[in-house]
């Protein structure tokens, strides 16, 4: 059992999971970090220190291994602040010439992986007081946006849930919210061999810290509930015009900003 607040983060060995990662140790959580790259987790959990964090290979999809990490958490930790759904996998291209297994992975893992861990955290979350489940969605979840169809279709998927949970969870004193942030450069962005028009238009103008920092401010956030957070100006700008603007003009800027 430890003495300090705790967070286990999923995706935990790169971009917004590692910095979301060293946000919470500087702060001095006790921090889990699970991804499929373990050893990159390890390594992460050496700088922090064996009595500050805890490090396991996870594949998100398996569920029965993300309910195996999180009773081993629970067991060193005796409590789950926050519980972060982070993984997740980026593929972009026209639909129709996409092949089927890539677009069965992105719901494999944003999707299923996300439901995965908030069934197995449920229990934990419920016995830490003033926890928190805080799912990572994406701006796609705004708008559905050409060349990111199936990605954008699990986001939306996330956002859905949260609402959902955040209902549902709120008789057990466990919040649930979500962050649906425009392109980050992360080496997920990064990697994509052909970014599509939209990248290029809107510009990749988060960072891994403005993520790890939005997430702490919603875990930190108790003045009312606040289900939905849209980190930078450029994605609070694209939520409020999509509330704001009748479907027609948003269908055009988005066919405009996409090259549709």
């Amino acid at each position: 059992m430890i003495d300090r607040p705790a967070i286990f983060i999923t995706g935990a060995a790169a971009g917004i999971g590692r910095a979301t990662a060293e946000w919470y140790a500087a702060r001095g959580w006790f921090v889990g970090l699970y991804d499929l790259a373990g050893s990159a987790c390890e390594g992460l959990r050496q700088k922090f220190g064996a009595e500050f964090a805890i490090a396991e290979s996870l594949d998100v999809t398996d569920a029965s291994a993300f309910e195996a990490a999180l009773t081993r958490f629970w067991a060193r930790t005796g409590r789950l602040d926050v519980m972060f759904n982070n993984a997740g996998i980026l593929h972009t291209g026209e639909f129709a010439e996409m092949p089927l297994a890539r677009h069965h992975a992105l719901v494999d893992v944003n999707l299923k992986g996300v439901i995965n861990g908030a069934h197995a955290a449920f229990q934990y979350l419920k016995k830490t007081k003033c926890s928190c489940l805080i799912n990572m969605a994406s701006a796609s979840a705004i708008n559905g946006t050409p060349a990111f169809a199936t990605y954008g279709a699990t986001k939306f998927a996330v956002k859905g849930l949260t609402e959902a949970l955040s209902i549902e969870w709120a008789r057990h004193g466990v919040r649930v919210m979500d962050l649906l942030p425009l392109f980050v450069a992360t080496p997920m962005v990064n990697n994509v061999a052909v970014p599509p028009k939209s990248v290029g238009r809107l510009g990749v103008n988060l960072t891994a810290e403005d993520i790890a920092s939005a997430v702490w401010r919603a875990s930190q956030w108790k003045l009312w509930p606040r289900t939905h957070w849209y980190p930078g100006t450029q994605t609070q700008a694209l939520a409020w015009s999509n509330k704001l603007l009748p479907a027609l003009v948003n269908r055009i800027s988005t066919k405009l900003v996409t090259g549709y």
